[in-house]
């Protein structure tokens, strides 16, 4: 069943955990003129009003997948690959 929205904005799926410490650093970059047309075209068509918590939510987001998959590994890829082409050749 999904859970109903109560405000205007469709981004927030699941509140953000509350922080205990302050936002004390500012962060700016520059877009050219596409980006920032395609920025304000998806800010529109999902009625985001708060910028700064989409931009925050966006790059974190994509931060903790790479550190997800960064994590080290027992065994890189490589060596697993030849380990379960060991195996098959030896079963058959």
């Amino acid at each position: 069943m999904k859970k109903k929205q109560t405000g205007k904005s469709k981004q927030l799926a699941r509140p953000l955990p509350k922080l205990k410490e302050k936002r004390n650093h500012n962060i700016s970059f520059m877009v050219n003129d596409t980006e920032l047309k395609a920025i304000q075209r998806h800010l529109k068509k999902y009625k985001i009003t708060n910028m700064s918590d989409w931009y925050r939510r966006t790059i974190f987001t994509h931060i903790w997948q790479k550190l997800g998959e960064d994590l080290p590994m027992l065994f890189d890829e490589k060596e697993m690959r030849q380990g379960s082409y060991i195996q098959t050749e030896t079963e058959t």
